[in-house]
């Protein structure tokens, strides 16, 4: 069951604070592209930090999301798909507000399906390797920024944001 998005803007909060050496508010380059049925989403992060392998990233959408946002360090590799449809549609029913991949994703018509904010560097259609690694919950970097688990992400039409509670 998705939950219902706060009101926000990415403008507005880079707006209210302009001083980026803070350290409060994070603005991810404009690298990730919109796959999901939500353009805009916000929430609570959880990480999982995996190489080609969506092991992690598959107990984390089959778990219960509360709102939160997962956040895929997938090392930027679009060698294999992190999430496709099938997971699309777990992270859906089970009250994900967003995933956000640093690598790639498949199955396009069914993730736009989902009521859930998905955000990816692209498409492959190759699947998964499950080896059963990576790990969750942890600090990651994506494109250059930090982000840790319990910080907020806020992605709508003009950009991600991440800042260190919530707005």
């Amino acid at each position: 069951m998705p939950t219902e998005t706060p009101a926000f803007s990415t403008c507005d909060l880079c707006d209210a604070d302009k001083d980026p050496s803070n350290g409060e508010l994070r603005v991810l380059p404009p690298l990730f592209r919109d796959f999901g049925g939500l353009t805009r989403f916000a929430g609570p992060i959880s990480t999982v930090q995996c190489l080609e392998d969506n092991s992690r990233v598959r107990e984390a959408v089959m778990s219960p999301g509360e709102g939160r946002v997962l956040v895929v360090d997938g090392g930027g590799s679009l060698k294999r798909s992190l999430l496709g449809g099938n997971l699309a549609q777990a992270a859906e029913k089970n009250g994900w507000a967003g995933v956000l991949v640093f690598g790639a994703v498949r199955d396009a018509a069914e993730m736009r399906a989902c009521q859930v904010g998905i955000r990816a560097l692209g498409l492959i259609p190759m699947p998964t390797e499950r080896r059963d690694q990576g790990l969750r919950d942890v600090p990651v970097q994506i494109a250059g920024e930090w982000l840790r688990p319990g910080e907020w992400l806020y992605a709508d039409e003009d950009g991600i944001v991440v800042k260190r509670s919530a707005a």
